[in-house]
C-alpha cells in the first residue's frame, strides 16, 4: 500500500519497496506537485502491488533523468561528438537551471518559459565559440533547439521506461532558428585561388575538398594505403580514394566513457594535462565509407605530392615520424583543421577574395556535380556519403545563378515557346535559336525526362 502526505505545498506519495541487494524493504519518498498527480500515483503503485511486479522509478529529477539518459543511452547510441556536445549542454544549460525540478512538473509550458530564460543567459565560452574569445554573448536559438533536441529524446526513453506518462518537449514551442546562408565560391574563384596558392598542403586541400567532395577531416585522415594512384588506374581514368576513416580532436572523458568507441588509432599526446587528443576514427555514418574516384589531374598532383614526402623523409630521417598520412605536416605528425583553416583565410585575405570556410568548397563541389551530371542525385549522394539524398538538395544544392538563369530559359523553350499567342508573334520563327550556353541535347534530354524536371524543380523550389 502506498500513502499521502501533505508537506509545506507539495503531496509525498510514500511506500515500500524491496531491496535486491540488502534484501530488506526500504521505505521510499516521492515528491508531486499536485494532489491528483499524487493520487494518480499512489494508484500506480498499488496497482502494481497487486500484479507482483512493482518497479517504482529512480529518476525523480530532471538531473536524475538525464544521467540515467547518458548512462543507458547516449554511451550506446552517441558518436564521440555527439557525446561530448550534448554532455556539455547538459552541464552547462540544463542542469544548472531545470535540473533540480522533478519530472513531473516538466509540462510545455514550464519548458517554453526555460527556452525563453535561455536566450537571456549568457553562453559559456567553449560551448559555442572558439577558446580566448572576449565576449561569448547569449545563448543562441540554434543551441536552444539542441536542447530541446536533447530533452524532446530524453523524455522519450523516460516515457518507455515508464518513469512518465507523456513527453512534455512534444508540445513545446521552440524559438526559431534563421539559418545562415552558406557563402561558396564557383569554379572561376577556385581556380584563381588554386593559381595564386603557395602552400603545397592547402593546394591539396583544396583539390580534393572540390573534386572528390570530401570533408575536412576525411581529407586529414587519408593515409596512402587508401589512394590508388598507378600508372595504370589513372591511364584508365579509375584512379580513386577509399574513404574509411577521418581525422578528429576528442574529448578524454568521451572517449572514456564510450570506451574508445569507433577509434582506429590514437596519436601519441605533446602533453598529458591535454584534456583532448587527436585519433583517427571511423567516419560519422555508415554511408560516409565509400570510394570516391579522381581526375586525372588530381591523381597526378598526388603522385608529385608523394614524391615530395619521400625527400622528405629520406632527408630528416629518424626525425621524420611516418603515420603514413596524405597530408602530414613537414615531421609527418597530423594537421589539424584549424591549421588548414588559418591558411586559407590568409590565402584569402592576402588575394582579396571572398570569404568562405573550407567547408564552402564541399558544397561548391557537390553543386557543380549536380550540374555536370543533369541531376544524378544518386551519383553525387555516392561520392558525396550523405545517408539521405534529400540532403544533397535541401543543404548542398547552391545552383549559382547563371545556371539558374539557364533553367528558366529551359523552360522557356521548352513548354512555353509556342504556347501563348503572344509569343508566336513576338517570335515567328519555327525553330528559335537557342540562349547563348545552353547545351541542345541538355534541353532534349530534360524535354523527354519528366523525373528530372522534377529533380530541377525541387532544386529550384528549395533555393528559391
Amino acid at each position: 500500500m502506498a500513502s499521502i502526505v501533505h508537506r509545506n505545498d507539495r503531496f509525498l506519495v510514500v511506500h515500500y519497496e524491496y531491496d535486491e541487494v540488502s534484501g530488506k524493504r526500504k521505505q521510499k519518498w516521492e515528491t508531486y506537485r499536485t494532489l491528483a498527480d499524487a493520487k494518480r500515483r499512489k494508484a500506480e503503485i498499488e496497482h502494481r502491488q497487486e500484479l507482483g511486479v512493482m518497479n517504482v522509478p529512480t529518476c525523480k529529477t530532471v538531473a536524475d533523468l538525464l544521467k540515467e539518459y547518458v548512462s543507458l543511452y547516449g554511451t550506446t547510441t552517441w558518436s564521440l561528438s555527439v557525446y561530448s556536445s550534448n554532455t556539455r549542454l547538459i552541464r552547462n544549460y540544463i542542469n544548472p537551471v531545470i535540473g533540480k525540478m522533478d519530472l513531473c512538473e516538466i509540462s510545455p509550458r514550464i519548458l517554453e518559459k526555460y527556452y525563453q530564460k535561455l536566450l537571456q543567459t549568457p553562453a559559456v565560452s567553449h560551448v559555442t565559440q572558439k577558446r580566448g574569445a572576449k565576449d561569448a554573448g547569449f545563448v543562441q536559438p540554434a543551441t536552444v533547439r539542441k536542447v530541446h533536441s536533447l530533452l524532446r529524446s530524453a523524455f522519450n526513453q523516460a516515457v518507455k521506461w515508464e518513469l512518465m506518462e507523456k513527453n512534455p518537449a512534444l508540445h513545446a514551442t521552440v524559438p526559431k532558428a534563421v539559418s545562415k546562408k552558406r557563402e561558396v565560391w564557383d569554379a572561376e574563384t577556385i581556380f584563381l585561388a588554386l593559381d595564386v596558392c603557395d602552400d603545397a598542403r592547402l593546394k591539396l586541400a583544396i583539390n580534393l575538398s572540390f573534386a572528390c567532395s570530401m570533408r575536412i577531416g576525411e581529407i586529414l585522415g587519408l593515409t596512402w594505403d587508401c589512394v590508388d594512384i598507378s600508372p595504370k588506374s589513372i591511364a584508365d581514368g579509375t584512379a580513386s580514394i577509399m574513404i574509411k576513416k577521418e581525422l578528429q580532436r576528442v574529448d578524454k572523458t568521451a572517449m572514456k566513457s564510450l570506451e574508445q568507441k569507433d577509434v582506429l588509432f590514437i596519436f601519441p599526446q605533446s602533453s598529458k594535462r591535454n584534456k583532448t587528443m587527436l585519433v583517427l576514427k571511423k567516419p560519422k555514418t555508415e554511408s560516409s565509407v565509400r570510394k570516391v574516384f579522381i581526375p586525372a589531374t588530381v591523381a597526378h598532383q598526388l603522385e608529385s605530392w608523394k614524391r615530395e614526402q619521400e625527400r622528405t623523409k629520406e632527408a630528416l630521417g629518424g626525425e621524420y615520424t611516418d603515420y603514413n598520412l596524405v597530408l602530414a605536416n613537414g615531421f609527418g605528425h597530423p594537421m589539424e583543421r584549424t591549421r588548414i583553416a588559418a591558411l586559407l583565410n590568409a590565402l584569402i585575405e592576402k588575394n582579396d577574395l571572398p570569404k568562405v570556410v573550407f567547408h564552402s568548397l564541399r558544397h561548391s563541389s557537390i553543386t557543380y556535380k549536380l550540374q555536370l551530371t543533369g541531376g544524378d542525385i544518386k551519383s553525387v549522394q555516392g561520392d558525396s556519403g550523405h545517408a539521405q539524398a534529400q540532403m544533397v538538395t535541401d543543404q548542398y544544392s547552391h545552383i549559382l545563378d547563371e545556371n539558374r538563369k539557364n533553367n528558366a530559359e529551359l523552360f522557356e523553350e521548352a513548354f512555353y515557346r509556342g504556347k501563348d499567342p503572344t509569343l508566336q508573334e513576338a517570335s515567328p520563327t519555327v525553330n528559335p535559336t537557342l540562349p547563348s550556353g545552353i547545351d541542345p541535347s541538355l534541353l532534349k534530354k530534360i524535354s523527354e525526362n519528366p523525373d528530372l524536371l522534377k529533380i530541377l524543380s525541387a532544386i529550384a523550389g528549395s533555393l528559391g
